[in-house]
């Protein structure tokens, strides 16, 4: 597993797909950074927590497209179905990877609330939860773009899938309100974004959390199962 991490890792910083990636996701965070705090010192990160998240939409169809689709495509599959390493090892291998990656995403931006503190005292408890929701919410994303690559060889096609999975998983309890106003509430509970909601005020609840973790597990053996019926076909 460990082997195929690395390997993937490599592969990350070897192409220009995560540079491109990073650049973009920064450029944009920073952009909006600069304008909302700079234009009124508030020292408050919850603000820019909103920008960083939806910037998450795009970015991560962008660094997971190619995690399998690019094995089927150039025929590898065939050779990684047969090695020593079992399905599941290969997608938890190819999982940990993408987390690594979106890991230094969430790293590297603490930039902003460092900068954030030079000009006042920020609530702890709200700064390290909303970044523990961040990390959370990308891990969740990252499996469903793991998924959406098993699903295709042509990567383009895994990334646009991966975007409309999680569109939908983002605005389901809008659609849900819309469809069914008694039943928001319900809808609610399977938001990828209103599950955020009480981690950004700094409370923990264990709920939200095990939500990501769920969901991050579901989309992992969903990608095993695709694979087994790859390689038994």
């Amino acid at each position: 597993m460990w082997a195929i991490c690395r390997k993937e890792l490599q592969m990350y910083f070897y192409s220009p797909v995560a540079y491109v990636a990073f650049a973009f996701y920064f450029l944009l965070t920073g952009f909006f950074f600069a304008n909302d705090f700079l234009s009124s010192f508030q020292v408050d990160i919850r603000p820019m927590f909103s920008n960083m998240i939806l910037f998450y939409l795009f970015i991560i169809p962008l660094l997971t497209m190619r995690l399998v689709s690019d094995e089927l495509r150039q025929g590898t599959d065939e050779l990684l179905l047969t090695s020593p390493a079992n399905i599941t090892e290969i997608i938890l291998g190819k999982y940990a990877a993408a987390v690594i990656v979106q890991f230094l995403l969430v790293a590297l931006s603490l930039l902003y609330p460092a900068i954030m503190a030079t000009y006042g005292t920020l609530d702890q408890p709200v700064l390290w939860l909303s970044y523990l929701s961040l990390f959370l919410l990308g891990a969740a994303m990252m499996a469903v773009g793991l998924f959406c690559s098993t699903l295709s060889s042509h990567q383009m096609v895994a990334g646009i899938a991966a975007f409309a999975m999680l569109l939908l998983m983002w605005v389901i309890d809008w659609m849900g309100y819309s469809l069914y106003s008694s039943g928001r509430d319900f809808f609610t509970q399977f938001s990828i974004v209103q599950r955020l909601n009480n981690l950004q005020k700094g409370i923990f609840d264990l709920p939200d959390v095990l939500f990501y973790v769920t969901l991050s597990v579901l989309f992992l053996v969903l990608s095993i199962q695709t694979l087994e019926r790859k390689r038994w076909r």
